[in-house]
């Protein structure tokens, strides 16, 4: 399928001006992907199939303590503390994260927080990543099939990434990221089992193909369950929607219309550690015995303010510094468990 650019405007792109929420245009498929990713699929169900058949139970229980551990490396590290700079963190946090966010494997840790900043920054636009205009389907997994628009790419291109560059432990996994998920994501996963309680190998893999898509597809039900399924009580004007059914699963991640209005707090709801926020009190534990400081939230105020405006006055930010911040947001803010001594 070609791609028909017409209409791109560049010079809109320069001058950082959102784009339009939808193009006409139509999508290039990357087929690799589609066959890959089809093949890898019908794994992932035979290896649900075999988990109600034939698997050892604890290879189950094995793929629920990696989706755990998965799961919080993606909502604790790469949303939280990479991408919107809500907290910060020592060393020994951030290696644990990144060890987490790569067995959970969604890509590079500049790379997620680069689309998922341009995605901020550009919501629901042409520019936007996995733009909810463009369709259920694409804004949850068919924007991992396609080439990115121009748009998304120019944009991408603007956003500040020096705080990620500036990260040895980000860099580190960005130069051996394909041996890190083969090791982490694909061989220690399959042949614990295989070594431990004498799984078979098309049952260990099968099993764990099946854990990195149920942790895949619970992201992306973030991209598209929660800008369609929800009520908006802090902006009525963006998709982004409260689900909290989803954040059950996804540890907190799905108050989305919150979370768009106020993207820096790092409890990305106004509930903090809880069942439906677990990745909120992970990060207040970790605050708790030094490894996490400088936690941003926001004021029940200025939550109020937003409630009462009925979504006006929407932040088109991606976290904490960005440049189009203001000054309101700034000062109101409030940062607990603050490092004293560096």
């Amino acid at each position: 399928m070609a791609l028909n650019t017409n209409n791109v405007n560049t010079l809109e792109l320069k001058n950082n001006i959102s784009p339009p929420a939808y193009s006409e245009r139509r999508h290039t498929i990357i087929w690799v992907n589609v066959i890959v990713g089809s093949i890898m699929h019908l794994i992932a169900l035979y290896g649900l199939f075999l988990v109600f058949t034939k698997a050892h139970y604890l290879t189950s229980l094995q793929i629920v303590i990696l989706y755990v551990v998965g799961e919080v490396g993606i909502t604790a590290g790469l949303h939280r503390l990479w991408t919107h700079r809500a907290y910060k963190a020592k060393w020994p946090l951030r290696l644990i994260l990144m060890i987490s966010s790569t067995l959970a494997f969604q890509g590079t840790i500049y790379q997620w927080s680069r689309d998922h900043r341009v995605h901020h920054k550009h919501s629901d636009t042409i520019a936007d990543p996995h733009n909810i205009n463009n369709g259920f389907f694409f804004a949850h997994y068919g924007w991992l099939m396609c080439k990115k628009y121009p748009e998304v790419t120019e944009k991408g291109a603007l956003i500040d990434m020096d705080d990620i560059l500036n990260d040895p432990i980000a860099q580190f996994q960005r130069k051996h990221i394909r041996s890190l998920v083969t090791l982490l994501a694909v061989i220690l996963p399959t042949i614990i089992p295989m070594i431990l309680w004498k799984e078979s190998f098309i049952c260990s893999f099968s099993v764990n193909m099946f854990r990195y898509f149920f942790n895949l597809h619970l992201t992306l039900c973030v991209n598209s369950v929660a800008h369609i399924l929800g009520n908006k009580p802090y902006n009525k004007n963006i998709h982004p929607v409260e689900n909290k059914l989803l954040s059950f699963f996804v540890m907190g991640e799905a108050f989305h219309n919150y979370h768009h209005s106020f993207p820096w707090d790092y409890k990305t709801a106004e509930l903090g550690g809880s069942t439906f926020n677990i990745s909120a009190l992970i990060i207040e534990q970790c605050a708790k015995i030094g490894w996490a400081y400088d936690l941003k939230t926001t004021s029940p105020a200025m939550v109020k303010n937003r409630c009462l405006k009925s979504g006006d006055g929407s932040h088109q930010i991606w976290g904490w510094g960005d440049k189009d911040q203001s000054p309101e947001d700034l000062k109101e803010a409030t940062i607990t468990y603050r490092k004293v001594n560096k």
